[in-house]
């Protein structure tokens, strides 16, 4: 198992980093796909058309989101663990801190180019075009 951490800015406050990632209908607005996300811990996310599926492990709002999550193409029952941590920045952007803990090996390659295209670059158009 392998772990990716990746850090990125974005011109928008920590709030509306985390309400994009969140809220099922912002998340499939950037996406530009099906998103399904629950805002209470235990409850189940899903992202991508259900490519992605997982859990809240911990919410704190605006702050900081841990989910249980995996792909679709990934072994039966291996979830690997999300951390995304959101702070403001001096210049007033937003810093996510992002960890993934528990990626096979086989899938690091593409999870790790994913959340950069998948995510923080539709992230960045998002907040452009929005």
């Amino acid at each position: 198992m392998k772990t990716i951490k990746q850090k990125v800015k974005f011109k928008a406050n920590p709030h509306v980093i985390y309400e994009l990632l969140m809220d099922s209908k912002k998340h499939s607005a950037f996406t530009d796909d099906k998103a399904l996300i629950s805002r209470k811990v235990n409850e189940k996310v899903s992202a991508y058309s259900w490519w992605v599926e997982g859990e809240n492990i911990k919410l704190k709002e605006n702050a900081e989101i841990v989910q249980k999550w995996r792909g679709a193409d990934w072994p039966k029952g291996v979830y690997s663990t999300a951390t995304f941590k959101l702070k403001i920045t001096k210049d007033g952007q937003t810093e996510l801190i992002f960890t993934q803990t528990g990626v096979p090996e086989e899938y690091f390659k593409d999870i790790n180019i994913g959340w950069k295209t998948q995510y923080w670059d539709k992230i960045k158009r998002y907040l452009i075009n929005n």
